[in-house]
């Protein structure tokens, strides 16, 4: 069952992410990889959320390793990083890289402060 949850959740998280990075990438004509910070940025905030609520494992499996999961995307993160470098991009890589740490980071505690509060 958990699995099931796992695949329901990454079901919508997928698609979502690919649906973002595209609007993003038609609204921005730039180098750096803006829908891939967005997405992991607010993939960090829900599970950083999620992870301080009192929730059950099935919707732990369901939002946070599916929905989240599929959401964010290092993979992504990893090839872009790549292949802004290889481009001479250096520092767009070199940002992006460091943005998506720093910034899924502190959206990862922001959220989590937020459940704190609503707990």
């Amino acid at each position: 069952m958990t699995a099931l949850l796992v695949v329901l959740g990454a079901a919508v998280g997928a698609p979502l992410r690919y649906v973002v990075d595209r609007a993003v990438r038609a609204r921005h004509e730039s180098m750096f990889p803006w829908g891939t910070l967005l997405v992991n940025v607010a993939g960090s905030a829900l599970l950083g959320f999620l992870v301080a609520l009192p929730v059950g494992p099935g919707w732990s499996a369901l939002l946070g390793s599916g929905f989240c999961g599929a959401l964010t995307t290092y993979s992504t993160l990893g090839y872009e990083t790549v292949r802004l470098a290889e481009q001479g991009a250096g520092r767009h890589a070199v940002a992006s890289a460091a943005a998506n740490v720093a910034l899924g980071l502190a959206a990862a505690s922001a959220g989590m402060l937020t459940a704190g509060a609503l707990a």
